[in-house]
C-alpha cells in the first residue's frame, strides 16, 4: 500500500506542489529517496532515523521506498525531512494515514527530533493555499510568524518530531499562525534626515524625483561631498510597503534565507548597499540551488551601488536587463527562474580616479588618459539606462559651519506620497511608478504641447540621445509634472528633466 503526503519544493520564489509518496514492502531492509533529490535531501533517511529512535518509535526493517513527485522538479534543501518522516511512520501505522494525508509539511529535522526553520515558508504557505483538498500546512514553529499574512489556509506550527505525530493522532494541539507573536524587525541604525546634509539643494531634488517616480540616479562628485548621505537619506522619504509589496519582499527575503526566526512580514523598504568586489552571482542571484542576489533582495526598495566604476564589469553589465524590464531570469541547465527586481537604484562615483576634477581649484592630478580609462569602465549601454545623472559639488565651511537644517524628509514624504498618488490614480493600479511606464504608456500619459516637444527635439539634437534616453526624459518628465500637481507635462519640465540627463555628456 502506498501512504502520501503534502509538501511543496522552492522553484525560484515559487513553491511547486509535491507529493511524497511511501511504499513498504518486503525486500532489503533499507530507505530509498527517488524523484530528483540532490545529498541533502536523500540525507533525511539518517535525520529521521536518528529522530525516530529519540522518539522511541520502529521503523520497519523492510524496503521503504519514498518518492518525491513530479520526478522531473529539482528539490533542494533539507525541507522534505518532516513529510518524509510523516509518510513512513504513517505506512508504518504510528499515526493515521487519511489524517496525514490532509496535510501539507515542511520542515528540517534534527538529530533529537527538533523541528528546524526552513528557507521558503511563505511561498510555500501561498502555493498551499490554491489546494483546497488540504487542511492545512504544518511548518517549524519559527517560520509560523512569516505565514500570518497569508488568508485562507490553516498554518500550525511545531517545534518537534513528537508534536507533530501527537497532533496527527488527536492528543494536542498545534500552535497556530494568528496566535504567534510576531517580533519586531532587527534594529537598524537611524536614517538621516535630509534636513541633515548641508546645502545640495539640487541633489535633494533630484532624489525627491527619484522616490517619486521610481527613478535610477547616478550621483557624481569628489569624496566628502555628502553622496553617502543622501542616498542613505532617502529611505526616509519611500511610502510604506503596500500588502502586495510587503508579501514579495518578505517572499524574496525567506527564500534567500534573510529573515530571523518570529520575524512576520517586512514593513520597511530594503536599502541594499553592496559592497564593490561582489561577484555577477552575488548580485544578480545565481548559485546552486539558484537564491536571489542583491538586486532581488533590493526589491520595491533601493539598491544603493557606491564607487560605481570599483564593480566588476561582468556585474555591472547584468543589471541592463532587470534595469529595463524589472525582473531578473536566471537559466541553468534544466532548470530557469525568475526572481522580481524592481529597485530605485542609486549609484554614486567619483569624476576621475583622484576624484577632484570637478573642483573649483581643479587640484585634480590625473593625466586625461588615466580620466577616459575610469569613466571608461562604465559601458555607454548601462549608462543609457540610469534615468539622472546628478554633480554633487562641494560645499564651503559656512554652509558646513551652520550645522543641520530644519528636518526635510517629513515634507519630502509627503511630496512623493501626492505624486505618486497622482500616478496610480492616472494608471487604475495603486502602486504604479513612471519610471515603468511602457511605451504604450508614454504616449497615453506623456503627451507633450508645441513648445515642450519642440524643447525636447532640441535637447535630444544636441546631446545626440537615444531613443531610450528621450523615453527615459518623458518619465521623469511625468514625475516632476506629478510633483508640481500639473496634468500635463509643461516646457518647464522637459526642461528640468533634459538638465539632470545632460550632466554626464562631458565624459
Amino acid at each position: 500500500m502506498v501512504h502520501s503526503v503534502h509538501s511543496a519544493a522552492i522553484l525560484g520564489l515559487e513553491a511547486l506542489h509535491v507529493r511524497v509518496e511511501v511504499a513498504i514492502r518486503r525486500g532489503t531492509p533499507m530507505i530509498g529517496i527517488v524523484g530528483l533529490a540532490p545529498s541533502a535531501a536523500r540525507d533525511c533517511r539518517e535525520r529521521f532515523r536518528s529522530a525516530a529512535a529519540q522518539l522511541g518509535l520502529r521503523v520497519p526493517g523492510l524496503r521503504i521506498t519514498v518518492n518525491l513527485a513530479p520526478a522531473d522538479v529539482r528539490k533542494d534543501g533539507a525541507a522534505f525531512d518532516l513529510p518524509v518522516a510523516v509518510a513512513v511512520l504513517a505506512g508504518a501505522g504510528h499515526v493515521p494515514g487519511r489524517r496525514s494525508s490532509r496535510w501539507a509539511y515542511v520542515g528540517e529535522l534534527g538529530l533529537d527530533g527538533t523541528v528546524r526553520p526552513v528557507r521558503g515558508a511563505l511561498p510555500v504557505a501561498l502555493r498551499c493555499r490554491r489546494l483546497p483538498s488540504l487542511e492545512g500546512l504544518i511548518v517549524p514553529e519559527a517560520n509560523l510568524a512569516e505565514t500570518r499574512a497569508v488568508r485562507g489556509l490553516r498554518v500550525l506550527g511545531a517545534r518537534n518530531l513528537g508534536q507533530v505525530l501527537e497532533f496527527l493522532r488527536g492528543e494536542a494541539k498545534l500552535p497556530s499562525a494568528e496566535d504567534v507573536p510576531v517580533l519586531d524587525e532587527p534594529a537598524v541604525p537611524q536614517a538621516l534626515d535630509f534636513g541633515e546634509v548641508s546645502g545640495q539643494g539640487t541633489a535633494k531634488r533630484a532624489l525627491e524625483i527619484a522616490a517619486a517616480g521610481g527613478h535610477s540616479v547616478l550621483l557624481r562628485g569628489a569624496p566628502g561631498v555628502g553622496k553617502t548621505m543622501l542616498a542613505r537619506a532617502l529611505p526616509t522619504i519611500l511610502p510604506p510597503l503596500t500588502l502586495k509589496e510587503a508579501l514579495e519582499t518578505t517572499a524574496v527575503h525567506s527564500v534567500a534565507g534573510r529573515l530571523l526566526p518570529g520575524t512576520g512580514l517586512m514593513a520597511g523598504r530594503p536599502f541594499r548597499a553592496p559592497h564593490h568586489t561582489i561577484t555577477g552571482v552575488g548580485l544578480v542571484g545565481g548559485g546552486i540551488p539558484i537564491r536571489p542576489g542583491e538586486i532581488s533582495l533590493a526589491h520595491n526598495g533601493i539598491l544603493f551601488l557606491d564607487e560605481l566604476p570599483e564593480f566588476r564589469p561582468v556585474a555591472l553589465e547584468a543589471l541592463r536587463q532587470p534595469l529595463e524590464d524589472g525582473v531578473v531570469r536566471i537559466t541553468r541547465a534544466g532548470t530557469s527562474v525568475e526572481f522580481p527586481s524592481s529597485f530605485l537604484l542609486v549609484a554614486a562615483m567619483n569624476p576621475c580616479p583622484c576624484g577632484r576634477l570637478t573642483e573649483v581649484e581643479r587640484s585634480c592630478t590625473c593625466d586625461p588618459a588615466a580620466v577616459r580609462r575610469y569613466t571608461a569602465r562604465l559601458s555607454a549601454p548601462l549608462l543609457d539606462r540610469v534615468d539622472m545623472y546628478v554633480d554633487v559639488p562641494s560645499i564651503t565651511w559656512n554652509t558646513l559651519s551652520a550645522g543641520p537644517g530644519n528636518p526635510e524628509s517629513e515634507v519630502m514624504l509627503d511630496h512623493v506620497s501626492e505624486a505618486r498618488a497622482r500616478a496610480a490614480d492616472r494608471s487604475g493600479k495603486r502602486a504604479a511608478l513612471n519610471a515603468r511606464l511602457t511605451t504604450r504608456g508614454i504616449r497615453q500619459h506623456c503627451s507633450l504641447g508645441s513648445e515642450a516637444e519642440g524643447l525636447l527635439q532640441k535637447g535630444s539634437n544636441r546631446f545626440g540621445l537615444s531613443a531610450r534616453a528621450c523615453h527615459r526624459i518623458l518619465r521623469v518628465s511625468r514625475s516632476i509634472a506629478d510633483l508640481d500637481a500639473c496634468r500635463s507635462i509643461r516646457a518647464q519640465h522637459v526642461a528640468e528633466a533634459l538638465q539632470f540627463r545632460a550632466r554626464h555628456k562631458d565624459r
